[in-house]
C-alpha cells in the first residue's frame, strides 16, 4: 500500500503547459501511486535529446501540463497496491521504456520496447525533471551500490541504447566494429565496444579526437574531417559493423561503404534526412541497415551491471533541477561533453 500522511506536501517541478512552451518551475502535489505503480524520490535525471519530442510536441497524443526526462535514478518511496516486487528505499532506475500495454502485436511477441502505446516517461506520463514521479512498478531496474546516481543516469538511454544495439548485432569478439560519432551516444559506445572485446575503431572529426578516442579503448580513430572514412574501414577488411550515433545521414551513407563482407550498419541516431546507400553493395557483400531502439527494464540492470563491472561511464555536465531550462539548452546545443544531467537537491 502507498505510504500514508502524503497530504498537503508538494515538489518542485520543471513543467511545459504546452507544446513549444518554456520550461517553468512549479510547485505541484507529490502524486499517490495507484495499483502497480511506484513512487520515486528522484536524485538525477539524465537530458537527453529526445526530451524534445515533449518539449515540441513531436508524439501525438501528449497531454500537457508535462515534465519530460527518461534516465531516472531515484530512491523508492512509496509503494502502490499490488506491488511486491520493490521496497520502499531500494534505488531504481527508469528508463526509455516505461511500462507496456500488454495488447499490441509487438507485447503479444514479447517485445515490449516496442509497444505501440509509446509508454514513455516524460511523454505517457511526467518524467523525472520532478522530485518525485509515479511509474508502473515493471519499468523499474535495480542499481548496483557501486554506481554513483547522478554519474549513471544517462546509462537508462544512451548506455542502454548502444551496449543493447552492439550485443544484438551479431558482431563477435575481434570483429571489426566502428562506432561512429564520439557524442553523447558515441564515447559510450566505444567504451562499450573495446571492453566487448571488438576490435574497436573510433570515427570523428578533428584530429585533435585521436588521443581522446583511445583513451575511450578504440585500437582506430580515422578523422572524418581528412580522411575517407569508407576506404579506410576497407583497409583494415571493412566493418563487421557500423554502429551510427550521430544524426548526419550524409555521413551515415558514406559510413556504409566502409561496411565489408556480412556487414551491418545498426543506426541509433535519427537523421532529418533519408539515408542513401548502395543496393549493390547490400545484395553482392550480404549487408544490412538496422535501426535499434532502447531496450527494457531487465536490459537496463544488464546495462547498469555491465556499467559497474567494466566502469563504462558517461562524461556529464551537472545542473541542479532549478535550472532545467539551462541545462536543456546546452543539452540541444550540441556543446555538452557529453550528457547533461539534472542533479536534484544539488
Amino acid at each position: 500500500m502507498a505510504k500514508a500522511g502524503n497530504s498537503g506536501r508538494t515538489m518542485r517541478a520543471a513543467q511545459l503547459a504546452k507544446a513549444g512552451a518554456p520550461f517553468e518551475m512549479v510547485d505541484l502535489p507529490i502524486p499517490e501511486p495507484g495499483r502497480d505503480l511506484v513512487r520515486l524520490k528522484v536524485q538525477a535525471c539524465g537530458v537527453c535529446h529526445s526530451d524534445s519530442v515533449t518539449k515540441e510536441g513531436l508524439f501525438p497524443g501528449i497531454s500537457y501540463p508535462i515534465s519530460p526526462g527518461h534516465e531516472v535514478i531515484g530512491l523508492i518511496d512509496a509503494l502502490g497496491e499490488g506491488v511486491d516486487q520493490w521496497t520502499v528505499g531500494q534505488r531504481v532506475g527508469l528508463g526509455w521504456y516505461g511500462g507496456h500495454c500488454g495488447k499490441c502485436e509487438p507485447c503479444r511477441r514479447g517485445d515490449l520496447v516496442l509497444c505501440r502505446k509509446h509508454i514513455i516517461p516524460g511523454i505517457a506520463y511526467s518524467g523525472g525533471y520532478a522530485e518525485y514521479l509515479v511509474a508502473p512498478a515493471v519499468a523499474l531496474a535495480a542499481v548496483p551500490e557501486s554506481l554513483d546516481s547522478v554519474e549513471s543516469a544517462p546509462l537508462l538511454c544512451a548506455g542502454i541504447t548502444t551496449l543493447n544495439a552492439l550485443r544484438n548485432s551479431g558482431a563477435r569478439a575481434g570483429d571489426l566494429v566502428a562506432i561512429l560519432g564520439l557524442g553523447g551516444l558515441g564515447h559510450l559506445g566505444v567504451q562499450v565496444a573495446a571492453k566487448m572485446g571488438f576490435e574497436t575503431v573510433a570515427i570523428a572529426r578533428g584530429a585533435d579526437k585521436a588521443d581522446f578516442a583511445h583513451t575511450l579503448g578504440a585500437v582506430h580513430y580515422i578523422d572524418n574531417a581528412t580522411q575517407d572514412m569508407a576506404a579506410e574501414l576497407q583497409k583494415l577488411g571493412g566493418a563487421k559493423l557500423i554502429l551510427a550515433t550521430i544524426t548526419e545521414a550524409g555521413a551515415m551513407s558514406t559510413a556504409a561503404n566502409g561496411l565489408g563482407y556480412n556487414g551491418r550498419l545498426v543506426i541509433v541516431g535519427i537523421p532529418t534526412d533519408p539515408l542513401q546507400v548502395s543496393v549493390a553493395n547490400l545484395i553482392q557483400n550480404r549487408q544490412s541497415v538496422h535501426g535499434w531502439p532502447s531496450g527494457t527494464a531487465i536490459d537496463s540492470e544488464d546495462t547498469l551491471r555491465f556499467s559497474a563491472l567494466y566502469h563504462v561511464l558517461p562524461m556529464i555536465e551537472r545542473y541542479p533541477l532549478e535550472k532545467a531550462a539551462e541545462a536543456y539548452d546546452r543539452m540541444m546545443s550540441g556543446k555538452a561533453r557529453f550528457r547533461v544531467v539534472l542533479e536534484m537537491n544539488a
